[in-house]
């Protein structure tokens, strides 16, 4: 029995033995190339990989690193504590770039039918500049950091300069006389647009607004309410009218929530906007609401903000206050295209809450329409119909 042992302990550490000598002795010296780049190429991310920013865009930490210029940034306010009903959308920022990795944009990537072109076909260049840390414990000094993080951002010089088809598109409208950078905002809830309104103001003075939600946003501050309760998401657009950020020829679209009853639209409409409600785009039709939005704008400089719940909670659930009856995100694209050509001056979308989501369904709606915002604001006119079995003849029927 001892001699079967002892035959087995010297079988194995032989062995060891062996294998010890294997690593130990030195591989074959490393000559010339590189293995990877050699035989594969490039180390390209894919869809699913590498860094998360968005698209897959080059990522800067723009508010301290000014070493790249933009003409469209890509910023995250990760803020929601001026929420009145489910929070979460601190986590927006998160949601939206993830919901855009499978949709890259570069050079030769993007093309679509509805545009017939890519964001990157018009010489602009895209920077994702992270997210802005906001504090989540003071509101007051949260809303000053968001101010102050989107006027540096403006202040940072563009880059289509260099391109030869780049047209600059803001410098007509700037109280300094110069071509600004614009940016998209991913929210966070609503409250983000008073910040964004205020340094729009010091570069551009008082703008029209674009104003996409199930809800007016409008409602005057709560008396007896302190400084911070004032400013919430469903008052800061009445802020921004008391310290004049507003034109008096802002528009809603896609409202249908409840109100307090009709004195809710005086007050509105003395806030400067028109209403279009949901049940509009069964009356009167996309087309008519795209014209009313254009002539209510006309020529003059205007912001875009989007809350994600004008969408039916259907196709976007993730989000703080669902409303039934939505638009669908066709119907939303499709006007959104319909507003090329106006004088945006910057754009956001809002209160994506992925917590609330399914299958990331809510993320992925509200990253595919910041790609329609990029060639919003970067086409001359609204794209004409795509063309394939139809004619110009089927066209004029439809009409």
């Amino acid at each position: 029995m001892f001699k079967y042992i002892w035959t087995i302990f010297v079988t194995l550490y032989a062995s060891l033995v062996s294998r010890a000598h294997e690593y130990s002795t030195p591989q074959q010296p490393f000559t010339a190339g590189n293995p990877w780049t050699s035989k594969y190429g490039p180390q390209n991310d894919m869809t699913y990989s590498g860094p998360l920013s968005f698209s897959h865009f080059n990522y800067r930490k723009c508010l301290e690193d000014a070493s790249t210029p933009f003409d469209i940034g890509i910023v995250g306010f990760p803020f929601d504590t001026t929420t009145s009903y489910r929070p979460g959308a601190r986590f927006g920022p998160y949601a939206i770039r993830a919901g855009s990795r499978r949709q890259p944009l570069g050079v030769g990537i993007g093309y679509s039918l509805a545009w017939g072109s890519s964001p990157s076909d018009f010489g602009a260049s895209f920077l994702d500049c992270g997210d802005v840390p906001i504090s989540p414990f003071d509101n007051a000094k949260a809303i000053g950091q968001m101010e102050a993080a989107y006027l540096t951002l403006l202040s940072r010089p563009v880059y289509g300069g260099t391109s030869e088809i780049y047209k600059e598109r803001t410098r007509a409208f700037a109280l300094d006389g110069k071509e600004h950078p614009r940016i998209v905002t991913l929210g966070g809830d609503h409250t983000i647009v008073l910040p964004i309104l205020r340094a729009l103001h010091k570069v551009y003075g008082p703008v029209s607004v674009i104003h996409f939600d199930a809800h007016l946003d409008t409602w005057a501050p709560l008396p007896g309410s302190t400084p911070q309760e004032r400013i919430n998401h469903g008052s800061f657009f009445a802020i921004a009218a008391e310290e004049g950020l507003l034109t008096n020829t802002s528009i809603h679209g896609g409202i249908r929530c409840k109100m307090n009853g009709i004195e809710d639209l005086g007050h509105d409409d003395t806030v400067g906007f028109q209403v279009i409600s949901a049940e509009d785009i069964d009356d009167y039709g996309i087309k008519n609401i795209i014209k009313k939005i254009r002539q209510r704008i006309g020529d003059k400089p205007v912001y875009l903000s989007l809350d994600i719940d004008v969408v039916d909670p259907s196709q976007a659930p993730a989000t703080g206050t669902p409303e039934i009856g939505g638009w669908t995100t066709r119907e939303v694209k499709r006007i959104l295209r319909g507003l090329s050509g106006l004088n945006f001056v910057g754009a956001d979308i809002v209160e994506v809450a992925p917590a609330y989501d399914a299958v990331d369904i809510t993320g992925i709606a509200a990253a595919d329409i910041v790609h329609d915002f990029l060639s919003m604001m970067l086409v001359d006119e609204p794209p004409k119909p795509h063309v394939g079995p139809f004619s110009e003849e089927d066209l004029i029927l439809w009409k």
